[in-house]
């Protein structure tokens, strides 16, 4: 499955994995690294009855091959990855020996038969079929009598043939389907050859075999559902397909999700109007889910008809074919388009190319935001946040001196990262993998990415239990597991048995982002940082001062505001304060919006009364901000720019100092929609601000 943002285009390199902890002064994480994998070689002769076989040694994670001929004959050592060795046999069978070395010195030996026949070879068996779960995709098998290794040529003008060894399999990805000649030549030490030709149909899979990804657990408040089985419809679409439109729709299941079919689209137009239009001005983002066979242009719009009417389109090209792709465009990038209002959508427009022709499957149909409340405890989606250091192992919490998974260990695990750990409203508890993720040794994997091995692979049901007074979570069922399947409450597997249940501890950074580790006993701590799907940014939105006494208050220490607090008098006569907006943008802008009136003080050239806002502070120049969760900061960046008091900031309070660029406050979320800040104004003084969400 692909996930394509408008805005952002993502290429994820997957590199093999030697380690993932950095240290110019001590390689001991060498010593934890597997032996190579995958260990095999390719085997040809040359066609002449003299004997002669060349063999590539191949393997994943591997350093040099020894390869012992099986002959008695001298082995060949220090073969480097990528180059082959040849060896003169007599006529008969051997037991070849590869051995491939890893960089700890850690190896894996396989043997491989080496049939030297001076008879050419009889009785070729070859099997070809398509691929049953990738398009244009064809397997093509042999086997015969006195053979040693096959050339298969697919037949697609421009391609390479491929060399397979007896009983392999060699796959090709054909460019269109269509009928193509296949011609497999059996080779032996003889100079006699054997062909095998066959006109193969090369189909096309032209509806997807899985259905579309699962989206994450939301609350009902932060999605506005079109089409989702995953969500409770919250839009009545009167047409999927309006009367201008041309394509036909049909209505099917895949996998059991109900999904919507065109084919041969050009423009489709879907309608809701009235009472159903969709007032989109407090989402995020859209979100489909697109599957097609030939697609090559994409195109989605969105019509407003409130008042004025006003559209824009977003386009999408080169997007991959034959799998789903999870298509999210944020909110910004209409009205960047263009678009002037989106409090009444009441259209929305799929095109695409070739026109006319293109067919394409969608899923999953809606909009949303990040997520505005901390849901029942965990209710989500979460998953491991994909940055250095969130991985971890040490001898104490805040300690991962044993391992950390730095930038270049996060990026090779990419297939780790995406894995879900789906907390349900009902008190269930899924592992939701996908196709691939982080499989180790003793798992029978090779320290890469692997297929989900059992029963840590989501198959079984599972529930758990969430301890807030506690700072607990308990997830129940044999498999059931946060962050790595091995770490449990008895130590690691494979060396302990398979729990049916593991306790991790569990502390929220904010509503979003959690630390959760567990103790394996020694004094040993696996530790994982969390963050909830769809929920980039726990500030986005708009805030104000608590209107209540002590909300706003300066004094010797946080939470002590003996200098001065603002009491419920006090309150009531800043009104005009009260109601600023502190506006943080998805986008990472920051905006203070004091309207017509704010508190103006004395050294602003007002009588501390309600006035109107006095440049810089109030709001005319741009601004940024940037959250850092892990410190609990806010940095503001803009001149003017300000939380709570425009005076205050780190250097001091103005006039006593330099108007800033920047001022850092430090940020602690009660729950999802209050927080408390401070700012250190030097001399052990601290101005302190209780902020609510709107």
């Amino acid at each position: 499955m692909k996930i394509f943002k408008y805005t952002l285009g993502l290429c994820l390199v997957m590199t093999a994995f030697f380690g993932c902890e950095k240290d110019d002064d001590n390689t001991d994480f060498v010593n934890g690294i597997n032996a190579p994998s995958n260990v095999s070689a390719l085997v040809t002769v040359t066609q002449d009855n003299s004997g002669l076989v060349k063999i590539t040694p191949l393997a994943e994670g591997v350093t040099t091959f020894t390869i012992d001929y099986g002959d008695n004959s001298e082995a060949a050592s220090n073969i480097q990855p990528g180059a082959f060795v040849e060896h003169t046999y007599a006529e008969g069978t051997y037991q070849a020996s590869i051995q491939a070395f890893g960089l700890n010195g850690r190896s894996t030996s396989v043997t491989q038969e080496i049939m030297v026949s001076f008879n050419a070879p009889e009785n070729l068996v070859v099997t070809i079929t398509n691929d049953a779960a990738v398009s244009r995709k064809v397997n093509v098998t042999a086997v015969a009598d006195f053979a040693l290794s096959y050339e298969v040529d697919f037949g697609q003008a421009g391609s390479e043939p491929v060399m397979i060894n007896d009983g392999d399999t060699a796959s090709f990805i054909y460019d269109e389907a269509g009928t193509y000649t296949i011609t497999v030549t059996a080779f032996s030490a003889a100079i006699e050859t054997v062909q095998y030709t066959e006109d193969f149909l090369v189909t096309e899979i032209l509806q997807p075999l899985t259905g579309a990804p699962t989206p994450p657990s939301r609350q009902d408040s932060d999605v506005i559902s079109m089409f989702s089985n995953a969500y409770e419809q919250d839009v009545n679409v009167s047409s999927w397909r309006s009367d201008w439109s041309t394509s036909t729709l049909t209505d099917l299941q895949i996998a059991g999700n109900d999904t919507k079919f065109y084919a041969d689209a050009d423009f489709v137009g879907v309608e809701f109007y009235g009472d159903a239009a969709v007032d989109a001005s407090q989402m995020d983002s859209f979100h489909m889910d697109f599957w097609s066979v030939n697609a090559t242009t994409f195109r989605v719009k969105l019509v407003d008809l409130g008042g004025e009417a006003t559209e824009a389109e977003i386009v999408f090209t080169d997007l991959p074919q034959n799998e789903w792709v999870s298509i999210e465009i944020p909110m910004s990038d209409f009205t960047d388009a263009g678009m002037t209002s989106i409090n009444s959508i009441q259209q929305m427009i799929f095109s695409g190319l070739p026109t006319g022709t293109f067919d394409f499957f969608i899923d999953n149909v809606y909009f949303y935001r990040a997520a505005t409340a901390a849901g029942e405890g965990l209710e989500g989606t979460w998953k491991m946040a994909p940055e250095a250091g969130a991985l971890g192992v040490g001898p104490s919490i805040g300690d991962v001196s044993f391992f950390s998974c730095d930038a270049v260990c996060v990026d090779s695990r990419a297939c780790y990262y995406d894995d879900n750990y789906i907390f349900g409203a009902d008190g269930t508890f899924t592992n939701d993998l996908g196709a691939e993720s982080w499989i180790e040794g003793w798992q029978g994997g090779g320290d890469s990415c692997g297929t989900p091995v059992a029963p840590h692979d989501g198959s079984n049901p599972a529930s758990y239990t969430y301890d807030e007074a506690a700072g607990t979570v308990t997830v129940n069922g044999v498999g059931a597991y946060i962050g790595l399947a091995k770490a449990n409450n008895q130590g690691e597997l494979p060396n302990v048995a398979v729990p049916s249940s593991i306790t991790y501890n569990v502390s929220f950074i904010d509503a979003n982002t959690i630390n959760v580790n567990v103790d394996i006993g020694g004094g040993v701590y696996w530790q994982y940082r969390l963050i909830r799907e769809g929920a980039t940014n726990p500030l986005a939105g708009t805030w104000q001062m608590a209107p209540e006494a002590g909300a706003l208050g300066i004094g010797p220490a946080i939470g002590d505001v003996s200098f001065f607090s603002c009491d419920a008098v006090c309150v009531d006569s800043r009104a005009c304060y009260y109601d600023d907006n502190y506006i943080f943008g998805a986008d990472g802008t920051f905006t203070n919006d004091l309207g017509a009136e704010s508190w103006i003080e004395a050294w602003q050239g007002g009588g501390d009364s309600c006035g109107t806002p006095v440049a810089p502070h109030d709001g005319s120049n741009p601004a940024t901000y940037t959250y850092n969760g892990s410190a609990g900061t806010i940095t503001l960046n803009g001149t003017g720019a300000y939380i709570g008091l425009a005076k205050a900031n780190n250097q001091g309070e103005l006039p006593n100092v330099a108007v800033p660029s920047s001022i850092t406050y430090n940020v602690s979320f009660v729950d999802a929609n209050t927080i408390n800040l401070n700012v250190d104004i030097g001399g052990g003084v601290y101005w302190q601000y209780k902020l609510v969400r709107i």
